[in-house]
Protein backbone atom coordinates (compact mmCIF):
# COMPACT_ATOMS: atom_id res chain seq x y z
CA UNK A 1 0.00 0.00 0.00
CA UNK A 2 1.69 3.11 -0.79
CA UNK A 3 2.78 5.62 1.51
CA UNK A 4 0.65 3.80 4.86
CA UNK A 5 -0.22 6.26 7.58
CA UNK A 6 1.16 8.98 5.42
CA UNK A 7 -0.94 11.57 6.38
CA UNK A 8 -1.54 13.44 2.87
CA UNK A 9 -2.47 16.98 3.02
CA UNK A 10 -5.29 18.04 0.96
CA UNK A 11 -4.61 20.06 -2.32
CA UNK A 12 -5.18 23.07 -0.10
CA UNK A 13 -3.28 22.52 2.66
CA UNK A 14 -0.84 21.48 0.95
CA UNK A 15 -0.33 24.85 -1.22
CA UNK A 16 -0.31 26.93 2.68
CA UNK A 17 2.14 24.30 4.12
CA UNK A 18 4.52 24.64 1.08
CA UNK A 19 4.00 28.46 0.98
CA UNK A 20 5.10 28.51 4.28
CA UNK A 21 8.26 26.49 3.99
CA UNK A 22 9.27 27.86 0.88
CA UNK A 23 13.08 29.38 1.12
CA UNK A 24 12.68 32.83 1.86
CA UNK A 25 14.39 35.31 -0.63
CA UNK A 26 18.24 35.18 -0.03
CA UNK A 27 19.83 38.68 1.31
CA UNK A 28 20.49 41.60 -0.80
CA UNK A 29 23.93 41.20 -1.97
CA UNK A 30 26.26 43.93 -0.45
CA UNK A 31 26.29 47.48 -2.20
CA UNK A 32 29.33 47.10 -5.03
CA UNK A 33 29.45 42.89 -4.76
CA UNK A 34 28.62 40.65 -7.85
CA UNK A 35 27.51 37.76 -6.67
CA UNK A 36 29.54 34.63 -7.78
CA UNK A 37 27.13 33.06 -10.15
CA UNK A 38 27.85 36.42 -12.53
CA UNK A 39 31.14 36.22 -12.60
CA UNK A 40 31.56 32.32 -13.15
CA UNK A 41 35.23 30.68 -14.43
CA UNK A 42 35.06 28.37 -17.79
CA UNK A 43 35.05 25.40 -15.82
CA UNK A 44 32.15 26.11 -14.11
CA UNK A 45 28.49 26.09 -15.26
CA UNK A 46 25.10 27.29 -13.78
CA UNK A 47 22.23 24.82 -13.94
CA UNK A 48 19.25 26.47 -12.23
CA UNK A 49 18.54 29.05 -10.74
CA UNK A 50 16.72 27.29 -7.58
CA UNK A 51 17.29 24.22 -6.01
CA UNK A 52 19.34 21.97 -3.71
CA UNK A 53 20.83 18.70 -3.25
CA UNK A 54 21.84 17.65 -6.03
CA UNK A 55 22.74 13.69 -7.19
CA UNK A 56 24.37 12.69 -10.66
CA UNK A 57 22.32 9.63 -12.22
CA UNK A 58 24.25 6.41 -12.41
CA UNK A 59 25.06 7.17 -16.35
CA UNK A 60 26.00 11.48 -15.73
CA UNK A 61 23.65 12.29 -18.03
CA UNK A 62 21.06 13.55 -15.50
CA UNK A 63 20.75 15.42 -11.88
CA UNK A 64 18.23 15.09 -8.91
CA UNK A 65 17.29 17.78 -6.88
CA UNK A 66 15.06 19.34 -4.62
CA UNK A 67 13.31 22.49 -5.48
CA UNK A 68 13.88 23.66 -1.96
CA UNK A 69 13.49 22.28 1.32
CA UNK A 70 10.24 20.57 1.68
CA UNK A 71 9.46 20.91 -2.23
CA UNK A 72 9.25 18.63 -4.78
CA UNK A 73 11.94 16.24 -6.37
CA UNK A 74 12.87 17.43 -10.05
CA UNK A 75 15.45 16.23 -12.35
CA UNK A 76 17.23 18.36 -15.00
CA UNK A 77 18.61 16.75 -18.55
CA UNK A 78 22.39 18.01 -18.45
CA UNK A 79 22.27 18.36 -22.53
CA UNK A 80 18.63 19.98 -23.31
CA UNK A 81 18.49 21.82 -20.29
CA UNK A 82 14.96 20.50 -19.56
CA UNK A 83 13.96 19.79 -16.41
CA UNK A 84 10.91 17.46 -15.16
CA UNK A 85 9.00 17.17 -11.99
CA UNK A 86 9.24 14.03 -10.59
CA UNK A 87 6.37 14.52 -7.57
CA UNK A 88 4.04 17.09 -8.20
CA UNK A 89 1.62 14.40 -9.39
CA UNK A 90 0.87 13.62 -5.81
CA UNK A 91 0.13 15.37 -2.64
CA UNK A 92 2.70 15.61 -0.15
CA UNK A 93 4.77 17.78 2.47
CA UNK A 94 7.57 18.56 0.73
CA UNK A 95 10.91 16.48 0.40
CA UNK A 96 14.38 17.37 1.93
CA UNK A 97 16.14 14.60 0.12
CA UNK A 98 16.25 13.00 -3.68
CA UNK A 99 18.76 10.08 -4.08
CA UNK A 100 19.22 7.84 -6.87
CA UNK A 101 19.58 3.94 -6.19
CA UNK A 102 21.23 1.35 -7.75
CA UNK A 103 18.50 0.33 -9.89
CA UNK A 104 17.33 3.69 -11.01
CA UNK A 105 14.21 4.20 -8.61
CA UNK A 106 14.60 7.50 -6.01
CA UNK A 107 14.97 7.26 -2.36
CA UNK A 108 13.21 10.09 -0.46
CA UNK A 109 13.23 11.79 2.30
CA UNK A 110 10.23 13.87 3.91
CA UNK A 111 7.81 14.34 6.61
CA UNK A 112 4.21 12.79 7.56
CA UNK A 113 3.21 15.49 9.59
CA UNK A 114 3.78 19.14 9.23
CA UNK A 115 3.11 22.19 11.68
CA UNK A 116 4.01 25.70 10.38
CA UNK A 117 4.49 26.89 13.96
CA UNK A 118 7.23 24.54 14.07
CA UNK A 119 9.13 23.70 11.00
CA UNK A 120 12.22 22.38 12.68
CA UNK A 121 9.93 19.20 13.74
CA UNK A 122 9.52 18.40 10.24
CA UNK A 123 12.87 18.37 9.32
CA UNK A 124 13.92 16.14 12.40
CA UNK A 125 11.52 13.87 11.77
CA UNK A 126 11.51 12.73 8.14
CA UNK A 127 10.79 9.50 7.03
CA UNK A 128 12.15 7.18 3.83
CA UNK A 129 10.47 6.40 0.63
CA UNK A 130 11.09 4.29 -2.67
CA UNK A 131 9.45 6.03 -6.14
CA UNK A 132 9.61 4.65 -9.36
CA UNK A 133 10.19 7.50 -11.67
CA UNK A 134 9.12 5.55 -14.85
CA UNK A 135 5.53 5.24 -13.31
CA UNK A 136 2.68 7.34 -11.94
CA UNK A 137 2.80 4.98 -8.58
CA UNK A 138 2.97 7.32 -5.79
CA UNK A 139 5.93 6.15 -3.37
CA UNK A 140 6.32 3.36 -0.86
CA UNK A 141 7.56 3.60 2.58
CA UNK A 142 10.38 1.93 4.11
CA UNK A 143 8.93 2.35 7.09
CA UNK A 144 12.03 4.57 8.87
CA UNK A 145 12.65 7.64 9.88
CA UNK A 146 16.14 9.48 8.75
CA UNK A 147 18.25 12.18 10.12
CA UNK A 148 19.32 14.46 7.50
CA UNK A 149 20.88 12.72 4.88
CA UNK A 150 20.72 8.85 3.96
CA UNK A 151 23.27 7.63 1.83
CA UNK A 152 22.24 5.17 -1.31
CA UNK A 153 25.17 2.73 -2.36
CA UNK A 154 25.58 3.12 -6.30
CA UNK A 155 26.08 -0.37 -6.96
CA UNK A 156 23.65 -2.89 -4.90
CA UNK A 157 20.07 -2.00 -3.12
CA UNK A 158 21.92 -0.94 0.15
CA UNK A 159 21.75 2.36 1.91
CA UNK A 160 22.84 4.00 5.39
CA UNK A 161 21.23 6.07 7.43
CA UNK A 162 21.25 7.87 11.04
CA UNK A 163 19.08 8.16 13.75
CA UNK A 164 19.02 11.35 16.57
CA UNK A 165 17.62 11.51 19.87
CA UNK A 166 15.20 14.11 19.00
CA UNK A 167 13.74 11.65 16.76
CA UNK A 168 13.01 9.42 19.46
CA UNK A 169 12.33 11.24 22.77
CA UNK A 170 12.30 8.71 25.81
CA UNK A 171 13.91 6.02 23.48
CA UNK A 172 17.17 7.49 23.07
CA UNK A 173 19.67 8.92 25.33
CA UNK A 174 19.34 13.29 25.07
CA UNK A 175 22.26 13.96 22.29
CA UNK A 176 23.47 10.51 20.75
CA UNK A 177 23.00 9.25 17.41
CA UNK A 178 23.48 6.27 15.60
CA UNK A 179 24.32 5.22 11.57
CA UNK A 180 22.28 2.01 10.87
CA UNK A 181 22.63 -0.16 7.56
CA UNK A 182 20.04 -2.13 5.09
CA UNK A 183 19.22 -3.47 2.29
CA UNK A 184 16.14 -2.64 -0.20
CA UNK A 185 14.30 -5.91 -1.64
CA UNK A 186 11.37 -6.24 -3.74
CA UNK A 187 8.31 -8.11 -3.13
CA UNK A 188 5.64 -8.45 -5.37
CA UNK A 189 6.97 -4.87 -7.04
CA UNK A 190 6.86 -3.33 -3.21
CA UNK A 191 10.18 -2.31 -1.83
CA UNK A 192 11.22 -2.85 1.82
CA UNK A 193 14.05 -2.55 4.57
CA UNK A 194 15.69 -5.59 5.22
CA UNK A 195 18.84 -7.04 6.76
CA UNK A 196 19.39 -3.64 9.53
CA UNK A 197 21.90 -3.13 11.47
CA UNK A 198 23.60 -0.53 13.82
CA UNK A 199 27.38 0.56 12.44
CA UNK A 200 28.30 3.09 15.08
CA UNK A 201 26.14 5.02 18.13
CA UNK A 202 27.77 8.07 19.49
CA UNK A 203 27.54 6.58 23.04
CA UNK A 204 30.82 3.93 22.12
CA UNK A 205 32.87 6.88 20.79
CA UNK A 206 35.66 7.82 23.04
CA UNK A 207 34.73 11.85 22.13
CA UNK A 208 31.65 13.66 21.84
CA UNK A 209 30.41 13.92 18.43
CA UNK A 210 27.22 13.62 15.90
CA UNK A 211 26.76 11.18 13.29
CA UNK A 212 25.71 11.66 9.90
CA UNK A 213 26.67 9.16 7.32
CA UNK A 214 27.55 10.84 3.93
CA UNK A 215 29.43 7.95 1.00
CA UNK A 216 29.72 4.53 0.52
CA UNK A 217 33.82 4.65 -0.26
CA UNK A 218 34.26 2.88 -3.68
CA UNK A 219 35.12 1.17 -4.99
CA UNK A 220 34.72 -1.98 -3.32
CA UNK A 221 32.43 0.00 -0.49
CA UNK A 222 34.10 -1.69 2.38
CA UNK A 223 34.12 1.63 4.30
CA UNK A 224 31.64 4.56 5.19
CA UNK A 225 32.36 7.99 4.87
CA UNK A 226 30.51 10.27 7.54
CA UNK A 227 30.63 13.46 9.23
CA UNK A 228 31.58 13.88 12.85
CA UNK A 229 29.54 17.21 13.96
CA UNK A 230 30.74 19.08 17.17
CA UNK A 231 34.00 16.95 17.18
CA UNK A 232 36.86 19.53 16.74
CA UNK A 233 34.02 21.80 15.27
CA UNK A 234 33.49 19.06 12.46
CA UNK A 235 35.37 16.39 11.03
CA UNK A 236 35.18 13.89 7.98
CA UNK A 237 35.61 10.00 9.31
CA UNK A 238 35.83 6.78 7.66
CA UNK A 239 34.59 3.57 9.55
CA UNK A 240 35.30 0.49 8.33
CA UNK A 241 32.37 -1.76 7.98
CA UNK A 242 33.68 -4.91 8.69
CA UNK A 243 35.97 -3.91 11.51
CA UNK A 244 34.25 -0.80 12.59
CA UNK A 245 37.65 0.93 12.77
CA UNK A 246 37.64 4.21 12.57
CA UNK A 247 39.41 6.82 10.64
CA UNK A 248 39.90 10.91 11.24
CA UNK A 249 40.87 12.21 7.29
CA UNK A 250 40.09 15.46 8.09
CA UNK A 251 41.70 16.08 11.77
CA UNK A 252 41.57 19.62 11.15
CA UNK A 253 40.82 20.84 14.84
CA UNK A 254 38.94 24.34 14.84
CA UNK A 255 37.92 23.70 11.21
CA UNK A 256 34.80 23.35 9.65
CA UNK A 257 35.34 19.94 7.33
CA UNK A 258 32.20 17.87 6.40
CA UNK A 259 32.48 15.60 3.70
CA UNK A 260 29.78 16.10 1.11
CA UNK A 261 30.40 13.95 -2.31
CA UNK A 262 33.52 11.20 -3.38
CA UNK A 263 35.27 10.29 -5.95
CA UNK A 264 34.55 7.21 -7.66
CA UNK A 265 38.12 6.09 -7.22
CA UNK A 266 38.23 6.47 -3.64
CA UNK A 267 41.00 8.13 -3.34
CA UNK A 268 39.39 12.06 -2.65
CA UNK A 269 36.24 13.08 -0.87
CA UNK A 270 34.91 16.63 -1.69
CA UNK A 271 34.33 18.55 1.47
CA UNK A 272 32.37 21.83 2.73
CA UNK A 273 35.41 23.31 4.28
CA UNK A 274 35.94 26.54 5.98
CA UNK A 275 40.03 25.98 6.05
CA UNK A 276 40.94 28.73 4.16
CA UNK A 277 38.96 31.02 6.32
CA UNK A 278 41.33 32.72 9.49
CA UNK A 279 37.83 33.35 10.93
CA UNK A 280 36.50 29.90 11.43
CA UNK A 281 32.92 30.88 10.87
CA UNK A 282 32.26 27.08 10.05
CA UNK A 283 29.65 26.20 7.17
CA UNK A 284 28.65 29.92 6.69
CA UNK A 285 31.57 30.78 5.13
CA UNK A 286 32.46 27.58 3.42
CA UNK A 287 33.79 26.36 -0.05
CA UNK A 288 34.22 23.08 -1.68
CA UNK A 289 38.23 21.12 -1.51
CA UNK A 290 39.33 18.09 -2.21
CA UNK A 291 40.25 15.63 0.90
CA UNK A 292 42.55 13.15 -0.29
CA UNK A 293 41.46 9.55 1.58
CA UNK A 294 44.90 8.51 3.09
CA UNK A 295 45.08 9.76 6.59
CA UNK A 296 47.68 12.78 5.65
CA UNK A 297 44.38 15.39 6.35
CA UNK A 298 45.88 16.74 2.60
CA UNK A 299 43.18 19.41 0.90
CA UNK A 300 42.75 21.14 -1.79
CA UNK A 301 40.31 24.46 -2.61
CA UNK A 302 37.93 23.67 -5.17
CA UNK A 303 35.77 26.72 -5.43
CA UNK A 304 35.22 30.39 -4.35
CA UNK A 305 32.38 31.57 -3.92
CA UNK A 306 33.27 32.69 -0.32
CA UNK A 307 35.58 35.29 -1.49
CA UNK A 308 32.58 37.02 -2.17
CA UNK A 309 31.36 38.62 0.66
CA UNK A 310 28.09 36.88 1.89
CA UNK A 311 28.09 33.98 -0.63
CA UNK A 312 29.47 30.42 -0.23
CA UNK A 313 29.15 27.10 -2.08
CA UNK A 314 28.01 23.99 -0.43
CA UNK A 315 26.65 20.44 -0.94
CA UNK A 316 28.93 18.94 -3.75
CA UNK A 317 28.74 15.43 -5.67
CA UNK A 318 31.03 14.14 -8.36
CA UNK A 319 29.78 12.16 -11.13
CA UNK A 320 30.33 8.35 -11.45
CA UNK A 321 32.64 8.66 -14.20
CA UNK A 322 34.60 11.61 -12.19
CA UNK A 323 34.69 14.27 -14.66
CA UNK A 324 32.22 16.62 -12.86
CA UNK A 325 31.16 17.85 -10.01
CA UNK A 326 27.32 19.47 -8.82
CA UNK A 327 27.20 21.94 -6.16
CA UNK A 328 24.94 25.06 -5.23
CA UNK A 329 24.89 28.70 -4.17
CA UNK A 330 24.73 29.41 -0.67
CA UNK A 331 24.05 32.39 1.39
CA UNK A 332 25.57 33.67 4.74
CA UNK A 333 23.21 33.26 7.67
CA UNK A 334 21.11 31.08 6.03
CA UNK A 335 20.13 27.21 7.27
CA UNK A 336 22.76 24.83 6.45
CA UNK A 337 21.53 22.72 2.65
CA UNK A 338 19.54 25.62 1.68
CA UNK A 339 20.21 26.06 -1.86
CA UNK A 340 19.86 29.08 -4.76
CA UNK A 341 20.84 27.51 -7.40
CA UNK A 342 22.71 24.56 -9.07
CA UNK A 343 26.24 24.53 -11.01
CA UNK A 344 28.42 22.12 -12.66
CA UNK A 345 32.05 21.85 -12.26
CA UNK A 346 34.12 19.97 -14.74
CA UNK A 347 37.53 18.77 -13.59
CA UNK A 348 38.69 18.42 -17.23
CA UNK A 349 38.47 22.25 -17.99
CA UNK A 350 39.56 23.36 -14.64
CA UNK A 351 43.11 25.01 -13.56
CA UNK A 352 45.14 22.22 -10.49
CA UNK A 353 43.13 23.35 -7.14
CA UNK A 354 45.20 25.51 -4.42
CA UNK A 355 46.78 23.03 -2.23
CA UNK A 356 45.86 24.25 1.61
CA UNK A 357 48.27 24.32 3.78
CA UNK A 358 48.03 22.12 7.62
Amino acid sequence: MPLRGCGYVSGILLSLALGVTGQQPPPTAPSGVVPPDRNLPAHIRKLTGFGERADFSLDGKRVLFVSKTFGDAMEIDLDSGVIRNLTSYFPHYGFTRALYLANGHILLSGPTEFNPANVGAARTNCWLFVLDPTTTARPFPLNVKAAEGPVPSRKRMHIAWSYRAAQFPGEMEPGSSQIHEGDIVYEQGVPKLVNQRKVLDSRDLPFKATLEPQNFRPPQERELIFSAYDFQNSEAFGVDLTTGKLTNYSNGPGVYDEPEGIFPSGEYTTVESDRHNPAGQGFDRADIHRLKLDGSGQMERLTYFADVPTYRSSNPVVSDDGRYMAFQMGRSGVAAGIGYGLFLYDFSKAPPPTRMPR
